[in-house]
């Protein structure tokens, strides 16, 4: 099993290479890095930053001025006679992008470079509303009806931008499916691992990896991802609508207490995130390039504006006008990363460890680690360390566990628009069950397959390079929809609106 996991690794730290690669590039050449600012910047930054910056102009602050009108979409939640409602899509996408990398991704980024990783996440959020507004739009518009169902994405704009290629559309969707493959190791590993923490937490000692109690999580996992992944998205959203706001509300009312207990600190904070976010500390690497390529590489892994990723919940979605659902999935990057994200930079930033004397011991912890260390520092008490660090256990894998939900569910949509065979279904379901159970097992042989967390960067931006070009391909509908739902006179998007075909929307203009 040794070997095993070492030669996994030792693939993985290739591909690693590959990944720096598509982040750092120009960046990794001095000429360019001798650019007066713009060395700063990698090529995947001014994509990321300055698509968000473009779309955030052409449609003249959308995230800002329809902000509230989101906020109105979720609150009217109508029951939808075909698809599911815009608050189960909005659940549901939040329920893949409120994930661990809203822990360890922002406590990894400030490890790395420094408090002020999470102002360039902000930043990095705020356009990137504007870049999921977008694509969530463009979902919307190109989505088809299948039985009672609406499905769409990334894979279905692609095929129709690019001149009905089906080509396109089969190789956007394994594109996705390899991106989902890379992906599970480290949520089955985060899933079964955090019941481990949950009780070792409440017994007061540590559990071996190799015990009942871990075979046990591995097996209730995998019966229950069966159970509500295999039965349609409609099945997975009664559980997501449940699981997300529980999940969003104790981790969001767990960190608050911290910051009340600990509210002095507070301004010191705020001056570590802007002073830093422009002169980080040597300990954190010293240059303005770290901390702005680690806040935006961990915005983008967090909130996945930008990436096609969050695009099929978007689709799926009865909206009563395309941009109703781009509005929503704006509120979900907002969600995420301004608040979710900001949250668990308090706890590291405010706990001040890589501060003290601890900080060596501290910067050599895991992700998790390193949190719950910070977390200790806020919270005074055996009783309310302990019950702080049950709370944020129960989060950590309920993030895990529904990101897993999602992507499954969507692996299977794209499946399905690869080849509508039941057999090719199947070993897609089974594919995925057996990269969980190889992340389950990591965690089982007590091993911490860390590069699995790099390879997701490298998914993340390969993905992410293939969606935005056509974004740009694709904007000219979405500015008409724009246009039209702006104007509110009254009249239904359609095809003559859109400028192009749209048999769902025409269809629904007529009922």
């Amino acid at each position: 099993m040794q070997g095993l996991f070492d030669a996994i690794n030792t693939v993985c730290s290739r591909i690693q290479v590959v990944s720096d690669l598509f982040w750092d590039f120009p960046a990794n050449f001095s000429w360019y890095r001798s650019i007066p600012i713009l060395g700063n910047f990698s090529l995947a930054i001014i994509l990321l930053l300055g698509s968000g910056i473009y779309f955030t102009c052409k449609l003249r602050f959308i995230q800002v001025r329809r902000f509230r009108h989101g906020l109105h979409v979720l609150k009217t939640n109508k029951a939808a006679m075909t698809g599911i409602t815009p608050l189960a899509a909005f659940f549901l996408s939040t329920a893949m992008r409120v994930g661990p990398g809203n822990i360890l991704g922002v406590t990894g980024a400030i490890s790395i470079g420094g408090p002020g990783a999470l102002f360039w996440m902000w930043v990095s959020a705020f356009f990137g509303m504007a870049t999921a507004y977008t694509e969530s739009t463009l979902a919307q518009i190109f989505k088809e009806k299948r039985g009672d169902e609406y499905v769409g994405g990334l894979a279905f704009y692609g095929k129709r931008l690019l001149k009905g290629s089906a080509a396109a559309g089969v190789l956007l969707s394994l594109m996705y499916i390899v991106y989902a493959l890379l992906c599970f190791p480290a949520q089955g590993f985060n899933t079964v691992s955090s019941v481990g923490q949950i009780a070792e937490v409440v017994i007061g000692r540590a559990i071996s990896t190799n015990s009942a109690l871990y075979w046990i999580s591995f097996a209730v996992l995998l019966i229950a991802m069966v159970a509500i992944s295999w039965g349609g998205i409609r099945k997975v959203t009664k559980v997501t609508d449940i699981l997300v706001p529980i999940m969003a509300v104790i981790y969001v009312a767990t960190v608050i207490v911290l910051i009340v207990v600990n509210v002095t600190r507070i301004p010191w904070f705020f001056y570590a995130v802007f002073t830093e976010a422009f002169q980080p500390e040597a300990v954190f690497g010293g240059a303005f390039g770290v901390a702005l390529i680690q806040g935006v590489k961990r915005g983008l892994m967090s909130n996945e504006a930008g990436q096609g990723t969050i695009t099929m919940p978007a689709a799926a979605s009865d909206a009563a006008h395309p941009c109703d659902q781009g509005c929503v999935q704006a509120i979900g990057v907002f969600l995420d990363t301004i608040v979710i994200c900001t949250l668990t930079g308090f706890v590291v930033i405010m706990g001040r460890v890589w501060m003290t004397d601890q900080a060596a011991a501290w910067f050599d912890m895991g992700k998790l680690p390193k949190y719950l260390a910070s977390a200790t520092e806020l919270a005074p008490g055996t009783m309310f360390h302990t019950g702080v660090s049950l709370l944020i256990s129960v989060c950590f894998g309920l993030f895990a566990f529904t990101c897993l939900l999602g992507f499954i569910s969507f692996t299977e949509i794209c499946a399905s628009r690869i080849s509508t065979k039941k057999s090719f279904t199947l070993v897609i379901r089974i594919l995925c069950l057996a990269v969980v159970s190889f992340g389950v097992l990591t965690s089982i042989a007590g091993m911490d397959l860390g590069s699995l967390w790099d390879l997701s960067d490298f998914a993340n931006i390969l993905i992410a390079y293939c969606n935005i070009p056509l974004l740009y391909l694709g904007f000219s509908y979405v500015k008409r929809a724009t246009d039209h739902f702006d104007r509110k006179d009254g009249t239904p998007f359609t095809s003559k609106i859109a400028g192009t075909s749209v048999p769902v929307w025409d269809e629904k203009s007529r009922k």
